[in-house]
């Protein structure tokens, strides 16, 4: 009887601290985002951006001020005409011609980069000729690609779609998008004051969501 109340304490007691053991381990669910997190944000980051009306250069400064990087402005051999009517038809002309415009842009050592975030507004509800040019020019492959971008109201049309496509062989992430200036109508750069704490707000939420920022 005493043998048993022994073996049987002994048990207890081996249960107890097995138990114990098991309650102290973190479960992988809280464990996988912090290093997700930190698998990301030791890479190294590139942010280019195209922007006419500097809204979507405000988005990249943002992006630039929340998780560093190398920040450059993508420019043209020949800029676009000042006159808005004059650049809505030549990009239509070059998107109906699938011309890509030469740029005088030139990023040598796109290797070095693990982390290219490609920042651009919605040209006649698609991917901007210059954009397209980048693209070509440079190969992203193995890479993790990120997209924003600004519109006039009319959301990406197919430009997320169309970056896809030429970035095949890219980890493509969730993009980026919000409304800004509407040339049409005058009205150029609006991300600032009020508009940019909400669009920093919604930056800070993406890149979350995206796992590129704690």
């Amino acid at each position: 009887m005493k043998m048993l109340m022994k073996c049987g304490l002994l048990w207890s007691g081996f249960f107890f601290l097995w138990a114990s053991c098991v309650a102290e381990q973190p479960s992988s669910k809280t464990v996988a985002p912090t290093v997700k997190k930190q698998f990301y944000l030791a890479k190294k980051v590139l942010i280019v951006y195209l922007s006419r009306t500097k809204n979507t250069e405000a988005v990249a400064k943002i992006i630039h001020k929340k998780i560093g990087g190398e920040l450059i402005a993508l420019e043209l051999v020949s800029p676009y005409p000042e006159n808005y009517q004059s650049i809505v038809d030549q990009v239509a002309d070059e998107n109906a011609r699938n011309y890509l415009p030469p740029l005088k842009t030139k990023i040598d050592n796109i290797q070095a980069y693990d982390v290219v975030f490609l920042g651009f507004p919605t040209w006649g509800m698609q991917l901007p000729p210059p954009m397209k040019s980048f693209l070509h020019a440079h190969d992203l492959s193995g890479k993790t690609v990120v997209p924003f971008n600004t519109h006039a109201g009319y959301g990406i049309g197919s430009s997320f779609d169309t970056l896809k496509k030429l970035c095949p062989k890219s980890n493509v992430l969730e993009g980026f998008s919000t409304s800004g200036g509407k040339e049409k109508e005058k009205i150029l750069l609006v991300i600032e004051g009020r508009k940019e704490k909400e669009v920093r707000a919604e930056i800070d939420d993406w890149l979350k969501k995206i796992g590129l920022s704690n």
